[in-house]
């Protein structure tokens, strides 16, 4: 074991369990099926940080995840990731990114909206900006239920949602992401999109 934490680095269970330690978070075993996951709260929200693994035939892919729904107010939606090549394209076939007016971010990261304003609201905020730009790796979302093999929300809930390939072991990174997660929900509190409530929803 002590060779492999060598080669390796401290595994994914020490990792999230110092991650509970610090945050106050519960670390949930769901079982053989569903695997290990932490539960954290920030004010009123449940945030879920798991791993789910997707089969492409020949190869599997391992994901990090984390999720926390809410009750959405307006139907608004945001997405962001950081710009490369992929976006590029998507912007010559006419998908057009939403600059929030901060000309370092705009040139770093893709955003897309469904309310120009509000998407330009809550990325003025400079906490939100500087934990996105912590993340190497990021894809954060607005969306609505999981569809056949998740969660179905009521309506009116939708989540926020990150997703990234492989299995996230930094500690700080992680931090970072629940940060993130709590101040984009107060904000969302904020520009009116969304209530300080917990819907209650299990992940």
């Amino acid at each position: 074991m002590g060779i492999l934490r060598e080669l390796f680095g401290p595994s994914r269970d020490e990792i999230w369990s110092q991650l509970c330690r610090e945050i106050e978070a519960d670390l949930v075993d769901g079982g053989f099926w569903r695997g290990k996951k932490v539960v954290a709260r920030a004010k009123e929200w449940t945030i879920t940080l798991d791993t789910y693994t997707v089969s492409t035939g020949k190869t599997t892919i391992t994901y990090t995840r984390m999720r926390a729904p809410y009750v959405n107010k307006d139907n608004f939606r945001f997405k962001i990731y950081r710009s490369g090549l992929f976006s590029e394209i998507g912007k010559l076939l006419g998908m057009q990114d939403i600059e929030v007016g901060f000309p370092e971010f705009d040139e770093e990261f893709i955003i897309k909206g469904n309310d120009t304003e509000k998407v330009k609201k809550l990325f003025s905020n400079p906490k939100i900006r500087e934990l996105v730009s912590r993340q190497p790796k990021i894809y954060l979302e607005v969306r609505d239920d999981e569809g056949w093999f998740g969660a179905e929300f009521p309506d009116g809930v939708d989540e926020l949602y990150f997703q990234v390939p492989g299995v996230i072991r930094d500690l700080e990174r992680l931090k970072n992401l629940y940060y993130l997660f709590a101040e984009v929900l107060n904000q969302l509190c904020l520009i009116g999109s969304a209530y300080q409530k917990d819907p209650c929803i299990d992940l």
